[in-house]
Formats: C-alpha cells, structure tokens, sequence
C-alpha cells in the first residue's frame, strides 16, 4: 500500500524526470507516477483536452479509467494492476477515452516501469498519443502550432476561461525568402520563437500559426502588459538581428483582444483577432490594434453576433437577404442599374449592418460560400428587374478574399450558367482593399471576366492609396467616386475641383463615372455638369429589397426623376 502524501524532496524528483521526458517525447501526452506514494503528474495539455482534475493526482489510475469506454475498462484495469503488482514492467495498450463533449476518441498508452539500483520499481511513466488530433507541434520552432491553438481556444470557451490573445507577425517575410533564401526566412521564425519562448512563456502559452504569424493567450488578461512586451520586442528587432552573414531588421504588427465572452466559438474569436492583426499590418503602420468587443453599448455581445451570423451561413444562409440600390444615368434619371447589398437579422439580435460582420468575415474560410450566395441570389433576383428593365445592369461586389481564392472566375461562370443570366447585364465591383492581391491575378481576373461580357468596376474611388495607381494598371469600365468626396461640393470649391479631375483621369483611361451618395438636388445639379454617366443615392432611393424595387419601376418610367 503507497504512503499518500509525497515529501517535496520526491515530488521535486518526479518534476525533473517529468521535464526530461517531456522534451523527447513527440506529439504525445506525458505521464509519470511515483509508485512509492502513487502520485503522478500529467500533461497539461491532456488535462485540458479530457478535463482531468488536475495536473497531479494521487490515484490518477483510477481517476483516469473513469474515462475509458466501458468495453475497454476492464483490460485497462488488469492492465494497471500487473504494473503496480510487479507482475510486469510495460503497458501498451488502445482503448477509447472520453472527451468533454461525451465523444469517444481512440488512444494510445505505453508505459514502462523505472527501478532503482537494487531493482525496486520507483516510477511508472511514459505518453498517451490522442489520435483524434492532429500533430500539435510545430517543426520549424518547436511551439505549439495552429491546431494546438484552435484546441486551447476551444477548452478556454468550453471552460468560461477569460484570456487576453495576442497575434503577432514580421511584416515582409515574403521579401526575406525571395532575396536571402527560404533557411534565412525559417531562421528568422526559429529567432522570433527563441525569443518570444524565453520572454513571454513564463506569463503566457505561446504558438505559431501559418506564416510568420504568432499568438499568445494568457489567463491573467493584462492588456498593458502585452503592449509593454510588443513595444520592447519591436524596437529589440528594429535595431536588428545578426543571422549568418545577413543582419535583419523586422518590423512587426500586433492585434489583440480579450474574450469574456462564451456564446462563440474558436472560428469566430480567430477572424476577430485576425481582423485586428490585419488593421495593425495594412492601417496603423505595426502599432497595436484592438478588437473592441465592448467599446459601446452597439457593439456589445458582438463575438455572440459574429458566431450566429458565421452560423447563419451554415445554416443554408437563414437570416441573410439582399436589398437592392438604384443607379440612375445622371442627365436623364432613369434607372440603368441597382447595386446588391447585403443585409442581415434575427429575431435576438434584430439587423446588423454588414460593416459590423463583412470586415471580421473576409479573412474567414466561410467567406467565399457567402459570396456565392450573394452572388447567384443578386442574379436570380436580377432577371426579374430585366423584365421590366430590359437593359439594367447589376451591380455585385466582391472581396479580396474572392479574388485570391483559386478558379474564382470559374465559380462565376457556374453560377452565370446555372441562374441562366446573361453576364452581358453583370458588373462586378471590386474595393481599393483588393490592392493587397498582386496586381497580375487582378488583370488576369479582370480580362477573363470581360471577355465573357462582365462589366467590371473600381468601387469608393479615392478611399485608399493607390486608386490613380488601379485604373492605369487594371481595365475598369466604371469608376464609382465615394461619397466622402462630394459631400461638401456645395459649399467647397476644391471637392468640384477634385471632381473634375477624377472625371477627367477616368477618362484617360476609358472609364465611366458613378458618383455615390447624392443625397440631395442642388448636389445632383453641380455633379451633373461634369457629365458623368450616374448618380448614386438616397436622393433616388434607399437600398430596397427586388419587390419595392420592382413595384416602384411598375408605376411609371420617370420613378426615379426628381423635381
């Protein structure tokens, strides 16, 4: 019979020999009981997946058949028993363990007895290999990897857990590899894990994902913290690194967020971390940024919004619609096409404007099935417009999640085919937010879909920072001007000013003018004397669902002339 409280000079011992096993073992849980006192210590990770009591336990056999399928306990059980009776030295063994959610997943256990000089057993250690999951470990670093993440995160949300997560990256790997070479870039990720293993991993679990990003989740949310340890970390490899014969500088980018919300899951939480990391690379220059899930009373419970709007898409897109706005020729007013926009609700959360769910969504790999309903819906609806409108054209746009997603064009052509729309009545608009594609993909994407009669256009003209740059790269047949730049053109000279530029650069390269947000006349009177070919806007209408809009062009041709 085992003594049951283990002196701390033994459980000192057992946390050594624990450690040593645990940097050879591979893809596998350790374990390891002092059989003297039949106290153990677990893997943490294990722990976690199973929801075991805890890292150590006295009598953590026992505690551990309770989670062994009832078919498999009882040679589980005889199993033990030979090793604690010394009727045998190794345990090898399947059998099927039981995870939180009440699944079963088959698991691997051996297991070999450790004696002292004179022969008597002292441990009994070894690993137990979960073959529902996927190799946790990343190669290259040595750091849990995206699966060991998403794993985490899920028992973090399972558990109620409040974290703090922060994702991190190196700017301009791409360039690294390219110029100096794939080892030099796979140096510079090992140094980064080094770095981040020997200065954050006493305050925070560390991963690296894909790429050349990183994450860490701490338990102890601090948010001034983390910013203390990103702005020491930049300017550490702002002033470079020696790596070879190269030295390095790296620039950084962080986002962050802290999750006390439960009602979501790992996908969801991921596309909002990764949206704050997406603004720190592409907005605020590598500062932090981030995700501000309860900034006001709007934006409360939104990881509960994003989960049901992410579920929604599951759910044979329950939830989501399509409203319709008029464009309008600009000298005669009468409707020559409608742009599609999405919207969506409940009964719980009421609507939601998609600037709150389509930024977090873009990186999500849900998207795209998302921009196919959108797209094959907006075309059904669309040839019931052509009906009454016979040379109407609609407006759909797309995201740079779309693009970068191979045989895009190819998915088009299907739904083309499938809804039986004539693509000669389809334009598709893209964002300056697709600048972030190579510019080749785009041209390609652009002269393939025109070529097939798709009108294509360049949407919120003058938002970013290379609009003049997209029209004298990429073959646009309109250029839509966004309303931040007219909204003042009655009181201020230099918006006519800029406008009459923009017309005229549009016009170099072949391109008509859409100008949005025409809200009122004396707007409409001024932009139309630079004769460009349509007006967008609440003047006209708001986006309306295809019934309204149908039912408004059925009470006469002049519907959207104004007086």
């Amino acid at each position: 019979m085992a003594e049951r409280q283990i002196p701390e000079a033994a459980k000192r011992q057992l946390d050594s020999v624990f450690e040593a096993l645990s940097i050879v073992s591979e893809n596998t849980h350790v374990y390891l009981c002092d059989m003297r006192y039949d106290y153990s210590r677990w893997s943490k990770n294990l722990v976690e997946t199973f929801e075991l009591p805890s890292e150590y336990m006295y009598d953590a056999g026992k505690i551990w058949e309770e989670y062994i399928h009832p078919e498999d306990r009882k040679a589980y059980s005889e199993g033990i028993e030979e090793i604690f009776n010394g009727n045998s030295d190794k345990h090898d063994f399947q059998y099927r363990a039981k995870m939180p959610d009440g699944e079963y997943v088959l698991c691997t256990c051996k297991g070999l007895v450790i004696k002292d000089s004179e022969g008597k057993p002292i441990y009994f250690g070894g690993s137990i290999r979960n073959h529902s999951q996927r190799n946790q470990v990343d190669n290259l670093t040595g750091l849990r990897n995206q699966y060991g993440f998403f794993a985490d995160l899920q028992s973090y949300i399972r558990n109620q857990i409040p974290i703090f997560i922060g994702m991190g990256g190196i700017s301009k790997l791409t360039e690294i590899n390219e110029v100096l070479g794939y080892n030099v870039g796979n140096k510079v990720l090992q140094y980064m894990g080094r770095y981040l293993e020997e200065n954050v991993s006493d305050k925070a679990k560390v991963y690296r994902l894909d790429g050349s990003r990183f994450v860490i989740i701490s338990e102890l949310p601090n948010e001034k913290e983390f910013e203390k340890i990103y702005e020491k970390m930049r300017a550490y490899f702002r002033k470079g690194i020696r790596l070879d014969i190269y030295d390095i500088v790296l620039e950084l980018n962080a986002g962050v967020l802290f999750l006390d919300e439960f009602n979501t899951d790992d996908q969801t939480v991921y596309s909002c971390l990764n949206f704050a990391y997406e603004e720190s690379k592409l907005v605020k220059h590598g500062d932090i940024v981030k995700f501000n899930n309860e900034l006001t009373d709007k934006n409360k419970r939104h990881f509960e919004k994003l989960h049901a709007i992410r579920a929604s898409i599951m759910q044979d897109f329950d939830g989501f619609s399509m409203v319709y706005q008029p464009v309008v020729d600009a000298m005669t007013e009468k409707i020559v096409g409608a742009e599609a926009l999405i919207r969506w609700k409940n009964d719980y959360y009421g609507p939601v404007p998609p600037d709150m769910f389509i930024p977090f969504l873009e990186k999500d790999p849900l998207f795209p099935k998302l921009g196919e309903w959108i797209l094959e819906t907006s075309l059904k609806d669309a040839k019931r417009l052509l009906e009454y409108v016979p040379d109407v054209i609609i407006n759909v746009n797309l995201s740079y999640a779309q693009l970068e997603k191979a045989g895009f064009t190819d998915e088009v052509w299907d739904i083309v085919k499938r809804t039986g729309f004539d693509p000669s009545h389809l334009c598709l608009e893209m964002t300056e937010r697709c600048r972030l594609l190579d510019i080749d993909l785009l041209r390609n994407i652009i002269v393939t879909l025109k070529a097939g009669g798709v009108h294509m256009a360049l949407d919120d003209f003058g938002t970013g920072f290379s609009s003049i740059g997209l029209i004298k790269d990429l073959p646009f047949n309109t250029i839509k001007i966004d309303r931040s730049f007219v909204m003042q053109i009655e009181q201020d000279e230099r918006e006519k000013r800029l406008l009459s530029s923009i017309k005229d650069v549009a016009g170099i390269f072949g391109a008509k003018v859409c100008v949005e947000g025409i809200e009122t006349s004396g707007m409409r009177d001024i932009i139309r004397d630079y004769r460009v070919h349509s007006f967008q806007g609440y003047y006209y209408s708001k986006p309306v669902p295809m019934d309204e809009l149908i039912e408004m062009v059925k009470n006469g041709p002049d519907c959207f002339a104004k007086s």
